[in-house]
This record gives C-alpha cells, sequence and structure tokens, in this order.
C-alpha cells in the first residue's frame, strides 16, 4: 500500500478521499489554489502545496504544478477525484511518465472511453446494447449532415466527441432546426472540450438515467456494485440520485450489470467506473463510461457496504480486487440530495461566507460536506458544497429520514437548493418512482408558468 498520495482536487471529494486514506494509514498531500488555504481538508492533510490563484485554469487544471507538488512531497500517487482532470488522459500520462501511479484506468482506456464515438464502438463490440447512432464524428458538409439524420429519423441529438457533464449537447427535433444545432454544438465543443467533433445519435424522448458501478482490478479480475437511478436532472446535472432503480425486473438489471463487469474484462479496466445507459420501452442503451469516482458513490455504498474509494486505492497499488461477485450484498435503500450553494428558484450561484451551518444526524443519515460554521464558499468553482445520504430498510423510511435530515440543517449566509429537494420528496411522481429525466426540467418550467 502507499505510503503518501497527492488528492489533485478541491471540495467535498477532497475530504473523502482523505478521510479512506486515514483509515489505511497513508499519509496525504492536498494541493489549493489560494482561495482555498483555509478549507478544512487542508487543515486536515498531511501537508498541503499551494498551486496558484483562484482560476482552474492556475490551479487545479494546471498539470506542471500538480506534478511538481507531488515531487517535491515525496507522493507516490495522485488520486484526481472527480471534475477537472480526473478524466483527461494527458494527464493521467503525465503523471505516469513523472514516475507516479495515477489512481484510475490507464491513460489510454482513459483516452478510448473519454471519446464518446470509440466508446460507443468498444461497448457495442463488448455486447451492450447502445443508442442508435452513426459510429463516426459527424460530416462537415451540411448535406451529409442532414443525410445522416435522415438515416436515424428525427428527432436526433447532437453530441460533442469528447463532452462530459451535460455540456455540448443539442436536440433537434426537425430537419430546419438541425444544421443550428449542430454548428452551435460545435462552438461549444471547441470552447469546452478543445475538441471540435461532434456525433449524432437518435434523441430518445423520455427515458430514464440509470448507470451502473464496476470495480476492476489488473488482474482481469471485475464486479458490479448493483444501478443508481439518477434520472432527477436539471440541464443535464443530476440533483437526487437513489439505489436501487425502481420498477425494472431484477432479471434486466442483472444482465445488464454482469456484462459492464465482462465489458471490464474485455478491455482490461482498471479502477472503479460507472456504466451510463438510458432507459426506455424496457431496453437499455449504453451511453458513455465515467472512468473516475462519481459524486453520488455513497449511494450505492450505503446499499452494499464496501467503501469504493479504499477500494479504488488499493486496485491502484496494485492489490487484487479480494472481492467476488457473490461477496457482494445489496440491502435496504438509498437516496442522495445535492446541497448547491444557489438559489433554489433561479438556479443562480450564491457565493459567500456560511455564517450557521449545522448538518442532520439519527439513524442512516450520512453528511459527505468540506463546508463548516465560517466558511466561504468561493465563487471560481462547482457550487456542491456537500450531500446529504439517508438510507433505509425501505425506500419510503430513506424517504422519510432524508425529508427529516433536511428539516434539521441550517445553512445561512448562503442560498442553497435545499427547498427544491424538500419539494421534489414530496412531489407525488417521484414518490411514484420511475419519472424521466426530462421530468424535473418539466416540473419547474411549469411552476414558473403559474401565476
Amino acid at each position: 500500500m502507499f505510503e503518501k498520495i497527492l488528492i489533485a482536487n478541491r471540495g467535498e471529494v477532497a475530504l473523502r478521499i482523505q478521510r479512506a486514506c486515514r483509515e489505511l494509514g497513508i499519509k496525504t498531500v492536498v494541493v489549493h489554489s489560494e482561495v482555498d488555504r483555509d478549507a478544512k481538508y487542508v487543515k486536515l492533510a498531511d501537508e498541503s502545496v499551494c498551486i496558484g490563484p483562484p482560476p482552474s485554469a492556475q490551479s487545479y487544471l494546471n498539470i506542471p504544478a500538480i506534478i511538481s507538488a507531488a515531487e517535491v512531497t515525496d507522493a507516490e500517487a495522485i488520486h484526481p477525484g472527480w471534475g477537472f482532470l480526473s478524466e483527461n488522459a494527458d494527464f493521467a500520462e503525465r503523471v505516469e511518465q513523472s514516475g507516479f501511479v495515477f489512481i484510475g484506468p490507464k491513460a489510454e482506456t482513459i483516452r478510448l472511453l473519454g471519446d464518446k464515438v470509440s466508446a460507443k464502438n468498444a461497448m457495442n463490440k463488448a455486447g451492450l446494447p447502445v443508442v442508435p447512432g452513426v459510429d463516426e464524428p459527424l460530416p462537415e458538409e451540411p448535406d451529409q449532415v442532414v443525410k445522416v439524420a435522415r438515416s436515424i429519423g428525427f428527432p436526433v441529438i447532437i453530441k460533442a466527441v469528447g463532452g462530459g457533464g451535460g455540456r455540448g449537447m443539442r436536440v433537434a427535433h426537425t430537419e430546419a432546426a438541425l444544421l443550428p444545432a449542430v454548428q452551435v454544438t460545435r462552438t461549444e465543443a471547441q470552447a469546452a472540450f478543445g475538441n471540435p467533433l461532434i456525433y449524432m445519435e437518435k434523441y430518445l424522448e423520455n427515458p430514464r438515467h440509470i448507470e451502473f458501478q464496476v470495480l476492476a482490478d489488473k488482474f482481469r479480475n471485475a464486479i458490479h456494485l448493483g444501478e443508481r437511478d439518477c434520472s432527477m436532472q436539471r440541464r443535464h446535472q443530476k440533483v437526487i440520485e437513489e439505489a436501487p432503480a425502481l420498477h425494472i425486473s431484477a432479471r434486466t438489471i442483472l444482465r445488464i450489470a454482469e456484462r459492464c463487469a465482462e465489458a471490464c474484462r474485455k478491455i482490461g479496466y482498471e479502477g472503479a467506473g460507472t456504466f451510463e445507459f438510458l432507459y426506455t420501452g424496457g431496453e437499455f442503451y449504453f451511453i458513455e463510461i465515467n472512468t473516475r469516482l462519481q459524486v453520488e458513490h455513497p449511494v450505492t455504498e450505503m446499499i452494499t457496504g464496501l467503501d469504493i474509494v479504499k477500494l479504488q486505492l488499493r486496485i491502484a497499488a496494485g492489490e487484487k480486487l479480494g472481492i467476488k461477485q457473490r461477496d457482494v450484498q445489496f440491502r435496504g435503500h438509498a437516496i442522495e440530495c445535492r446541497i448547491n450553494a444557489e438559489d433554489p428558484h433561479l438556479f443562480t450561484p450564491s457565493p459567500g461566507r456560511i455564517t450557521s451551518f449545522h448538518v442532520p444526524g439519527g439513524p442512516g443519515i450520512r453528511v459527505d460536506s468540506h463546508a463548516y460554521n465560517g466558511y466561504f464558499v468561493p465563487p471560481n468553482y462547482d457550487s456542491l458544497i456537500g450531500k446529504i445520504i439517508a438510507y433505509g430498510d425501505t425506500r419510503e423510511q430513506a424517504i422519510a429520514r432524508l425529508n427529516t435530515a433536511l428539516s434539521e440543517t441550517v445553512i445561512e449566509g448562503i442560498k442553497t437548493n435545499i427547498p427544491l429537494h424538500q419539494e421534489l420528496l414530496r412531489d407525488a411522481a417521484f414518490l411514484r418512482g420511475g419519472a424521466s429525466i426530462h421530468y424535473l426540467e418539466e416540473m419547474l418550467a411549469k411552476k414558473a408558468r403559474e401565476p
């Protein structure tokens, strides 16, 4: 096992990784920007290194600075967390070339799966069902683009080849809307990902977003940890996640889950990963793989009793997985609310100083947050300041506990989206389960039209 690792991230995930390291007796180095100097996880780390000013491009995306920090502190490995450089193949390659272990898949695997077209082709060969569409980037010629769309059938969705995080995608319901959508997506793809290549798929009207957690080691041992339903989304960003998913047969779930684990073996995947699918009409359609730790991983940890971050670390250190599929037991139900520093109605960011902070407790409640009383939420990064996860023997018990936990939570000085979560937990469609990925946005649009 490693003696010391560097955490190349910030916020709640930095603290989460730090906790796993402490349990394993691993010392931690935390890198931080100038604005994060007083963060809780920086104070708790064994060592910390300031790597630049607040803008991400000059700090958390600054590869030379991160590598230098690892060198001067004698770290052995680098954990990228999520976001920032976590799915950047060039970063993973630089880490390995510099003599450190990248805690995640190999660079070539990230490159293969980070390109949505090559990932789709690889998964198709591995036997996973994929969304109907083209298996190569769209041509530049407008008439050829129209021809491709006609062959697929409207509506279609145009996506960035190097996309992720809900960005770089547009829906075209008609031929008239197609070319403008293509142009806008190309421009956004270049700006957001430095890659203007885009591709096209059939747009599935009202699917659910179901994802499968996997773990695999370098010895081609691979297991799945079941599924999560992440359909409650706004602008392709997840708001609430839960496990297991309702109203899908256990046989169907198991079939896809086993195929995901088998796909890991076939491509030589290493580490933790998430296979994301759209589910509609009783069928699953693969869309992408996240080659990193997911924000919503606690949901799976709650129903399996496994520590995904510790398993990540063990795999990266060269250990065998040590868990067979038959060892994975699923119990109860878990639901996670993402707590964002934002206006609950306008969704505008709400940075600033937290003047009062109290987190809930009680049976089945877990809170993952780096915030505290007096903490300053900077305006420079993602608005996520924590997560509240509730576990119960049944979904009804988990919801009841989550409602209680939200009512006990106090965060003053800034606005948060807690009122939105409380509204959703009372919503009839959410309580029934099985709502599509469009439900939340449609609900919010309807509410905005009300006098």
